[in-house]
């Protein structure tokens, strides 16, 4: 069965609940997918996470990125770029990019910002620089999405985005739902596409 990889990472919640959206949006084209995490990292050596996350998704591992047919890739927005939990993984996937492993998946990418101008679509840029550099090809949103013209929330044609606000406590928008499941759809149905 063809899988897509819904990779993210979440602090307060907001990036798990749109990668479960997107997940939803790659089930409803009628394909698996897989919903993995990574841990935090720490600034102190010492400190490490519990090799099984207390709740939601498994860890990844780079046996998910071999086996998927395509790649959602999720992170709240650190600074303009993507959290430090991500890029660390992001790191450890060079005895991939050696063997050529994700070339020609499609990936997509979701962010969620504390405030609605805080570097939303720089994190998506960002986050599709590792996945250029391992020869993915990139599934954004159309305007033909009638929400990225509309939405008082987020919404890029890079890719789906949330605007949690200043205390990480704004739901996920009517928009924002509706812009994760066409990005899900999206990004499986380019993936069918590709595997015939």
């Amino acid at each position: 069965m063809t899988e897509i990889l819904v990779l993210y990472y979440s602090h307060h919640g907001a990036t798990r609940e749109m990668a479960q959206l997107v997940a939803r949006g790659i089930e409803q084209a009628g394909v698996g997918a897989r919903l993995r995490t990574v841990p935090r990292v720490s600034t102190v050596t010492e400190a490490t996470e519990s090799s099984v996350p207390e709740a939601g998704a498994p860890y990844a591992e780079l046996r998910d990125l071999e086996e998927c047919a395509g790649l959602a890739l999720g992170s709240p927005t650190r600074f303009g770029n993507m959290a430090a939990p991500m890029k660390y993984f992001w790191d450890s996937t060079s005895s991939l990019w050696l063997k050529g492993t994700l070339a020609g998946k499609p990936a997509a990418v979701f962010t969620s910002t504390a405030s609605l101008h805080g570097g939303q679509e720089t994190t998506l840029i960002s986050m599709m620089l590792p996945l250029l550099h391992h020869g993915m090809l990139i599934v954004g949103l159309p305007y033909s999405a009638p929400e990225l013209l509309t939405t008082k929330t987020g919404g890029t044609p890079y890719g789906a985005s949330h605007h949690a606000g200043a205390a990480s406590d704004l739901p996920v928008s009517a928009d924002e739902k509706k812009l994760c499941l066409l990005l899900g759809r999206r990004l499986a149905e380019t993936a069918l596409k590709l595997s015939k």
